[in-house]
């Protein structure tokens, strides 16, 4: 995997524009003189526990007893699930989250941006290329900050796209990543002995 396709398939992981409605809503009842503090706070909070999976993910890992064929099957196993719900979302969203006063951490941190596929693919990237936590860090860095820049200005993107728009963007996206999907189980099934690939 090279940088640039870690990084944008960790940006599709993070699904920016997917989570644009769901940070607009759970932001609804705060101070809009706030909003833009709070989504700078809570991502900066999502990638702090991205880089942390990112060091303890691959030791975590060995202490738990789970193999790397292991890892890139249920890696790619969860990918595929996220990637379907962004694909054929249901229609009462399972992610949307009541949230009363001002969001801390839940659910906009985690999991609209550091949600369990971002940390899987996070530790599946360290734990089969470990010499390679600078790039790893770099690609987790230019995604959040691509998803950063996208959830930051969420308002202005939802007015120029609208549902519809934002709606075509993720399913696209999902697409992609149904793809990355079926790549990491066959990879898991070929470390594992079971393909000829």
């Amino acid at each position: 995997m090279t940088l640039a396709s870690a990084a944008i398939l960790l940006f599709f992981v993070m699904d920016p524009l997917g989570n644009v409605p769901l940070f607009l809503a759970a932001l609804k009842p705060v101070d809009p003189s706030r909003r833009l503090w709070i989504v700078g706070r809570e991502l900066l909070v999502a990638y702090a526990l991205l880089v942390m999976f990112l060091f303890v993910g691959r030791p975590l890992l060995s202490l738990l007893g789970i193999s790397e064929p292991a890892l890139t099957l249920a890696g790619g196993i969860v990918l595929f699930l996220i990637a379907l719900r962004m694909v054929f979302p249901a229609h009462h969203g399972s992610l949307g989250e009541d949230v009363d006063g001002e969001p801390f951490i839940v659910p906009l941190a985690v999991p609209y941006i550091a949600g369990p596929s971002a940390l899987a693919t996070v530790i599946l990237m360290t734990s089969r290329e470990p010499g390679r936590h600078g790039e790893w860090l770099l690609a987790l860095t230019l995604a959040w900050s691509a998803s950063a820049v996208i959830l930051l200005l969420g308002a202005k993107i939802s007015e120029f796209l609208g549902p519809k728009g934002l709606t075509a963007f993720e399913r696209v996206m999902g697409m992609v990543l149904v793809a990355s999907a079926v790549q990491m189980f066959l990879d898991g099934l070929a470390k594992a002995g079971f393909a000829g690939t």
